[in-house]
């Protein structure tokens, strides 16, 4: 039987280890055991941390599997590539690991190539007035190597810049802040997987977040409202940019804004399916593309199997942030069952404040070919 290794099994990828038995392969699961909601369906689990990769490693040679992969974490996607390059296996190469995960060096690639970015500078701490003299407010200040909408802080001046700082240096791995001017406009994602340097368009995703200052994603849906006049372009510039970052292999997760003038402004590239489910769940319900089946063919060596096996349709997910998505959820549940794909588990909704993607309270995955259902659940 021909083995897989997964890295990580969270909730979120969940979907990739059923996937993997359901094609027929061996599961063999590497993660930290706390949590780990994924070792009870796979064939093999070690409670190994995705960050040990030279233990992983290790334990791969063993194994010998035809693939590795992971969806939806930057953490995990290091020690893919790290494993996977050891074991001669499909991935991207060594220089994609510090753009793909690393903001400030993902900014520095993209002007390299350029592609349009906002001023941005990089500190481990305080900032003088002076090596701002160019930039426009508002600013965005983010950890240079952390997702999930952890440590952002969108401030309108000077004053709070020491602040925002120093949160985000705190979420920070490497102790890093970058401080960029803020983009403009609505929020969506580009979802795409590629193989041996080729990239296929999958789908858009609209994005709906709590807005200053945090910006922690609320919901999202796929298809998104872009014009399809705008498609085209945006692909262009999306897969120049997957370029710039050397990603050859597997998915990939380009979060952009529209600025009024209705031009692309790439903010940040995973190569990696975007988390949310949105790679996992999303892109399959709305479009009929098996991503989740792709990625593993992809870590195996295979071309992608690009076949809808279902008919089109809105697919959203919905974040419970307070009493009134809990009152919607149960209104759905109550009247329109059919609709809903998924519940997760949701914890007690009040029992602490709500400061990035990590402490929703749970959530909930609907269908739907109404439009206005749509705009009624996420807003």
């Amino acid at each position: 039987m021909d083995k897989l290794v997964i890295i990580g099994a969270g909730e979120f990828q969940l979907p990739l280890i059923k996937k993997a038995k359901e094609m027929g392969y061996e599961t063999h699961v590497f993660a930290w055991a706390e949590g780990a909601v994924g070792k009870d369906f796979a064939d093999y689990f070690y409670p190994i941390s995705i960050t040990e990769k030279e233990i992983i490693l290790e334990q791969c040679k063993q194994i010998n599997p035809q693939g590795i992969v992971s969806i939806g974490s930057d953490l995990a996607v290091l020690t893919v590539n790290y494993v996977a390059r050891s074991l001669h296996l499909p991935t991207n190469p060594e220089i994609s690991d510090v753009i793909c995960t690393n903001k400030y060096e993902m900014r520095k690639a993209f002007l390299a190539n350029g592609i349009d970015v906002p001023k941005f500078l990089e500190t481990k701490g305080h900032v003088e007035k002076e090596q701002l003299s160019s930039f426009t407010f508002p600013l965005i200040v983010k950890p240079t190597d952390r997702s999930g909408s952890r440590g952002i802080t969108k401030i309108e001046t000077y004053e709070a810049l020491d602040k925002a700082i120093q949160i985000a240096t705190a979420y920070a791995f490497e102790k890093k802040a970058i401080i960029e001017e803020f983009i403009e406009g609505p929020e969506y994602s580009c979802e795409c997987i590629s193989y041996q340097g080729e990239h296929t368009f999958l789908a858009f995703t609209q994005k709906y977040t709590s807005g200053a200052p945090h910006f922690i994603e609320t919901g999202h849906v796929e298809p998104s409202n872009i014009p399809m006049d705008k498609i085209m372009a945006y692909q262009k510039e999306i897969f120049k940019a997957l370029d710039a970052l050397h990603i050859q292999n597997g998915a990939s997760h380009c979060e952009f804004k529209i600025d009024h003038q209705g031009a692309i402004k790439i903010i940040e590239i995973g190569s990696r399916m975007g988390g949310d489910c949105i790679g996992s769940d999303l892109v399959y319900l709305s479009t009929g593309y098996d991503f989740v089946e792709m990625v593993i063919e992809v870590a195996c060596g295979k071309k992608p199997t690009l076949k809808k096996k279902k008919e089109d349709e809105y697919a959203g997910i919905k974040f419970i942030f307070d009493h009134d998505d809990i009152d919607t959820l149960r209104k759905l549940q109550r009247k329109h069952p059919e609709t809903l794909q998924y519940v997760s588990e949701i914890t007690e909704v009040g029992n602490h404040d709500v400061v990035d993607s990590s402490t929703r309270f749970g959530f909930y995955i609907f269908t739907t070919k109404d439009k206005a259902f749509v705009d009624e659940i996420l807003g």
